[in-house]
């Protein structure tokens, strides 16, 4: 290959794409496809009017008036109000998304307790729980103990079961099969808790990485949103990833896409095995490192003024609160949160230069932690390291975006089964 980048010496050009002629959909299809489209844009823009539905989806008035009738008759949307106090009749009834058509079920498992939440079609949480368990907890006990707060919560909500449970947990998921990938490191509740769930009637479970999970609420609701590729750098107790290209969540082969706590970085002094991940990436970034780092600046946790942005997060790492202390406390703490970035983009320059994602969310507690001080930082470095233009923002979504994630899951493979198909 020559070093314009064009073809080979000898090799002939690629022949122009082929357009396939467009094939037309049958009755069936198009009135699905019409159905969806509408749904789509009530759940965006609220309830509307025939008028206004018509506008937003380009469809012709007697085809808003049959798939307005066929909706109504599916129990999926239903007259909610009048548009105006002046105008009255059919022109003026607005139709919305009848929300408790279905209720979801997200679980967000943690190292010592599930929280649990229960939402509705548009996926507005409705109740919530957490249920504390421990490594020495009973696995039976445990699963029982989160099923009956579910079916607690369902009731609340009014609900006899739900539609879809979506878990974010630690550990591979097997893509194929959809279970964990082996077991080792994984609290043994975790596995009987999504069994148990697994078994409630007419309920598939999904179950997914909780970082992956935390890239879908970025995306839909945070410092990703509007990026179709970007890549979710997750820093807490230990490090993670998720990488989504071209709008879609990528898990790898054998669910191991992410896995950046394996990386090898130079500075650990040593390399990570297939046992273990001391000597990657995440003897740099993981929680503990983070202490060693800021016990190095002298900075302490606490007795700061001016408090820092948002709330701890329920069970965090350590390192959060000394991150946060740095970002508002000056000299050393600047020096710290520099240092910090460096090592932060060794394993983002690394992801950057396999992937270009233009983008990289500093998500998990640490990055939320640090913010735009931390990411501002970070980005600095990795402009220097890398010739490929990347964006480097802080995580919005918080210590919730596991379940945020869960949340929006369920309900995209609800809406999936209960709208018909996308198009």
């Amino acid at each position: 290959m020559d070093e314009t980048r064009g073809t080979a010496p000898g090799r002939p050009t690629a022949p122009a794409p082929v357009r396939a002629t467009p094939r037309t959909a049958s009755p069936s299809t198009a009135r699905a496809i019409n159905d969806r489209l509408a749904l789509q844009l009530l759940q965006n823009e609220g309830p509307l009017t025939a008028g206004e539905l018509k506008a937003g989806t380009g469809l012709s008035r007697p085809t808003v008036a049959d798939l307005v009738e066929r909706l109504q008759a599916a129990g999926l949307i239903a007259v909610v109000g009048e548009s105006g106090a002046r105008r009255r009749g059919p022109n003026a009834r607005l139709y919305g998304i009848v929300a408790d058509r279905a209720h979801l079920a997200a679980v967000d498992l943690r190292a010592d307790s599930a929280t649990i939440a229960v939402a509705d079609l548009l996926g507005r949480v409705q109740a919530e729980t957490a249920v504390p368990a421990g490594p020495d907890t009973d696995p039976v006990q445990a699963a029982a103990n989160g099923v009956a707060a579910l079916e607690k919560l369902l009731g609340a909500a009014g609900a006899a079961r739900p539609h879809t449970v979506a878990v974010g947990a630690p550990g591979l998921v097997d893509p194929a099969t959809g279970r964990f990938r082996g077991t080792d490191g994984v609290p043994a509740w975790h596995a009987a808790l999504v069994t148990a769930l697994g078994a409630l009637p007419a309920a598939p479970v999904l179950l997914e990485n909780e970082v992956n999970l935390a890239a879908i609420a970025e995306q839909r609701d945070g410092a990703a949103r509007g990026r179709d590729t970007f890549v979710l750098l997750w820093l807490g107790h230990g490090t993670g990833a998720a990488v989504v290209l071209d709008g879609r969540l990528r898990r790898g082969a054998s669910g191991g896409t992410g896995e950046i706590g394996f990386l090898p970085v130079p500075g650990t002094g040593g390399l990570p095995t297939a046992a273990g991940c001391d000597g990657g990436f995440h003897s740099l970034a993981g929680s503990a490192a983070v202490c060693g780092l800021a016990a190095e600046y002298g900075i302490e946790a606490g007795g700061t003024e001016g408090g820092a942005p948002g709330e701890p997060d329920p069970g965090a790492p350590p390192a959060e609160a000394l991150v946060r202390a740095a970002v508002h406390a000056g000299g050393a703490g600047a020096a710290f949160l520099d240092a910090l970035a460096a090592r932060i983009a060794l394993g983002a320059a690394a992801v950057c230069a396999v992937l270009d994602p233009g983008c990289v969310v500093l998500g998990g507690e640490t990055g939320r932690a640090g913010g735009d001080a931390l990411a501002e930082r970070v980005a600095g470095h990795l402009a220097r390291m890398s010739p490929l233009h990347t964006e480097v923002r802080a995580g919005t979504v918080g210590g919730r975006a596991v379940l945020r994630g869960a949340v929006l899951a369920a309900m995209d493979a609800a809406q999936d089964d209960l709208f018909g198909p996308a198009g």
